[in-house]
């Protein structure tokens, strides 16, 4: 009896050796394996045989990761306060960098986009932030991709989510877009103005070229005054006028 159950005991151990010497990576996982301590090899999909105790496997995933970049403080150029958080997208394109070259990837990743975020809107004024949002989030993006490529990741996208300000601030925003849209009706109208007296200065030129052309507006001028049979117009007759309209002297 004593015999017998050695041997079951040799088969439950070998059975449980076997059993934690096979792993199964889908195919979104890579496995990192150690030989005694030492970086071996980068196995998977599909299904792998591992030596218990000798060998050792770190799991990595592929597929993107989502990261919500919490609520930073910012103080854009033009000294204003403002809160803005953004959300990251990156996956894993080199495992072995990725499990080597930094303790906890997620972590790093997250405080370099943090610092990042902090970094790159503190350079740009607030009108900046509000209106070129997809030229700040490609800024960010090339930064950060560039500095976690060393750890083997690639940063697809960055996007700003929201950018908050302060109620005193936003009343000064709007009295600023409300005297920026007078200063343009200014404009408009001064040029408006510029034109009118443009054309006036040139049919003024084309009526003084020809003294019948006067005539004809003087009678339009008439005519368009005339409608109104309810006021007494008083009407001034150029001399020039009547010398046109006396007959020729004969010779």
């Amino acid at each position: 009896m004593g015999g017998l159950a050695i041997y079951i005991l040799l088969a439950v151990l070998l059975i449980a050796f076997f059993v934690s010497a096979i792993n199964i990576l889908r195919e979104y996982e890579r496995g990192v394996v150690f030989t005694l301590g030492r970086f071996t090899r980068v196995t998977g999909p599909g299904f792998i045989l591992i030596i218990p105790v000798i060998q050792q496997m770190v799991r990595v995933d592929l597929r993107t990761f989502v990261e919500d970049v919490p609520t930073q403080d910012v103080i854009s150029r033009d000294n204003v306060s403002v809160k803005v958080n953004a959300v990251l997208y990156f996956r894993i394109v080199d495992p072995e960098k990725a499990i080597l070259q930094v303790e906890n990837y997620m972590e790093a990743t997250s405080q370099l986009a943090q610092t990042t975020l902090r970094s790159v809107l503190g350079k740009h004024e607030l009108d900046e932030m509000l209106s070129e949002r997809d030229k700040l989030n490609a800024d960010i993006q090339a930064i950060l991709d560039e500095q976690t490529d060393a750890w083997g990741i690639k940063v697809a996208n960055v996007e700003i989510k929201h950018v908050d300000i302060d109620e005193s601030m936003v009343r000064a925003i709007a009295r600023q877009a409300e005297a920026e849209r007078y200063r343009r009706a200014k404009i408009i109208n001064a040029e408006g103005e510029q034109q009118a007296a443009e054309k006036l200065v040139e049919a003024g030129r084309i009526l003084g070229g020809d003294p019948r052309a006067m005539q004809l507006r003087y009678f339009a001028a008439l005519h368009d005054i005339a409608g109104d049979k309810t006021n007494t117009i008083v009407f001034p007759l150029p001399m020039d006028l009547i010398e046109g309209l006396k007959p020729a002297n004969k010779t």
